[in-house]
């Protein structure tokens, strides 16, 4: 597959067209949101593209990227919403609208397994083993080729994904209980960062 990687510096160009779906994801210095930096930010129309935003961590202004982060006619597919969308509450300081997230999909749906990554669902929909070498990377340093591509294989998949998923869904009858779910995402990202990562259902 031929990809169309494209590196931004601190935000999208604001002439863009990425039409009404991307895919979204993120790449972090490490998982403590309150210490580690958002680094970069990746989005793909699913059409092998992936445009890579590397944030300017001095004051994280990024116009064009949050007015399309917020905009409700624009849906945003991410693979475990919850983890991108605490440091872009955190960093951005806005609540990204109208989400999709495959890893909640996938454990409504693929109840035959307990394998929910990325990596499991690129393999099983896509017929792609991709390489996870990279994740330990520093992203706040400089991109290298082998860098980017392994940002891009986070998001140019996701489309055909989150397509297969909403079809075992619809055929499960269980559709209805994951749109109910994911309107709790960003009051569950607000515990996070509140710092109650429990269940607050349990006893």
């Amino acid at each position: 597959m031929n990809l169309d990687i494209k590196l931004h510096k601190y935000d999208l160009p604001d002439d863009l067209k990425l039409g009404n779906t991307i895919a979204v994801d993120c790449e972090m210095g490490g998982l403590n949101v309150k210490r580690d930096p958002l680094c970069l930010v990746q989005i793909s129309t699913g059409n092998s593209d992936a445009h890579i935003i590397q944030l300017d961590r001095s004051n994280y202004k990024a116009v064009t990227l949050v007015k399309v982060l917020e905009d409700k006619k624009v849906k945003k597919i991410f693979h475990f919403a919850r983890a991108d969308l605490a440091f872009i509450s955190h960093y951005l300081k806005i609540n990204v609208q109208n989400i999709d997230c495959t890893k909640i999909k996938s454990k409504l749906s693929r109840t035959y397994t307990d394998r929910h990554s990325l990596k499991d669902l690129v393999k099983e929909f896509i017929g792609i083993d991709i390489s996870k070498q990279h994740q330990v990377s520093d992203f706040g340093g400089e991109l290298n080729q082998p860098m980017l591509k392994y940002c891009a294989n986070d998001v140019i998949h996701l489309h055909k994904i989150n397509n297969a998923l909403d079809k075992i869904l619809i055929r499960e009858n269980r559709m209805n209980l994951y749109e109910n779910s994911i309107k709790f995402i960003q009051t569950r990202v607000d515990l996070d960062l509140a710092s109650f990562k429990e269940d607050i259902w349990s006893h």
